[in-house]
């Protein structure tokens, strides 16, 4: 049992969040016997062991701290990293508009530091089955450490492979397939051969052009529905008294979202009978073009 897991009174190695009256925050492990240094003095790990959440303790010198066992959502935005992580704004999305379920057996590519892949062992719940694929071996034992911490020891339905999921995925059913990756168009003949019909591929990439790719490829393969993008920005606000104002700062690009579902074998997606937009796969256009393009332009 991990400290985002559990209820009851704070035990040894789990996990806190101190919180000051400024809202700067900190994440503890607790250990007996030690203390955590602050600018604002020391806070002994004794005062909390054993304690409810939601106390709130003074440091050597008056400072008062509340302690609340950190939320997922907040550990994994700070939690030590290898490549860049999946911020929560996204890895909601990806549970949300992929429908990662309870039992549902899901690939993801790309396993980053974690963040996704304990969002998505979450949501499958103990009978759903996580194959995790990661290039660098440096990578892969940083979500081992993380992912354990924030899941425990116990994840028989997980798997983590140091290698390139194109040539070493071994899971032949798939519902549904997370891209975190440089080229996921690549991996189209992947999802096409190994999603069941009415599986949802879903890719995460950073630029447009990665977006164009990924969509194009797609559609030009035919064996899914038309491709829906997106992205998501998330903006707190201000709030006291009549003071009720946006936030001048705000989480705003991070990445794009792309989902698509796969088509019964021997259907082809319907595609879409909106025009392209002038001069969308003019000369300049270098990648696939889409089945069928030419009678929608003529139309």
């Amino acid at each position: 049992m991990t400290s985002f897991t559990r209820s009851g009174p704070l035990v040894e190695g789990e996990w806190v969040r101190l919180t000051d009256p400024k809202g700067r925050k900190h994440n503890v492990q607790l250990e007996p016997g030690k203390e955590f240094s602050t600018k604002k003095g020391q806070i002994r790990h004794d005062d909390m062991l054993g304690q409810p959440e939601g106390i709130v303790i003074q440091s050597s010198l008056d400072h008062p701290y509340q302690v609340f066992r950190p939320l997922l959502f907040e550990y994994v935005v700070s939690m030590p990293r290898g490549a860049a992580i999946i911020y929560p704004k996204d890895a909601a999305q990806i549970v949300a508009q992929a429908d990662i379920y309870p039992g549902a057996r899901v690939v993801e590519a790309g396993a980053g530091s974690g963040s996704l892949t304990a969002y998505l062992l979450r949501a499958i719940g103990p009978t759903g089955t996580l194959g995790s694929y990661e290039l660098r071996e440096e990578f892969a034992e940083n979500v081992r450490k993380n992912v354990h911490q924030v899941a425990g020891d116990d994840l028989p339905g997980w798997t983590l492979t140091v290698g390139d999921v194109r040539d070493a995925v071994t899971e032949t059913e798939i519902d549904r397939l997370i891209l975190d990756m440089v080229d996921p168009w690549t991996c189209i003949p992947l999802a096409s051969e190994r999603l069941v019909p009415g599986g949802i591929v879903c890719a995460y990439v950073a630029t447009t052009t990665q977006l164009s790719l990924f969509v194009e490829s797609i559609r030009a393969d035919g064996g899914f529905t038309e491709p829906r993008a997106w992205e998501t920005l998330e903006r707190d606000w201000h709030l006291q008294g009549l003071a009720v104002r946006p936030q001048h700062s705000m989480n705003g690009h991070t990445a794009f979202l792309v989902t698509a579902r796969r088509m019964a074998p021997g259907h082809r997606s319907m595609g879409t009978s909106r025009r392209p937009a002038p001069g969308a796969y003019g000369p300049d256009y270098k990648g696939p073009r889409p089945a069928g393009l030419e009678l929608a332009e003529d139309d």
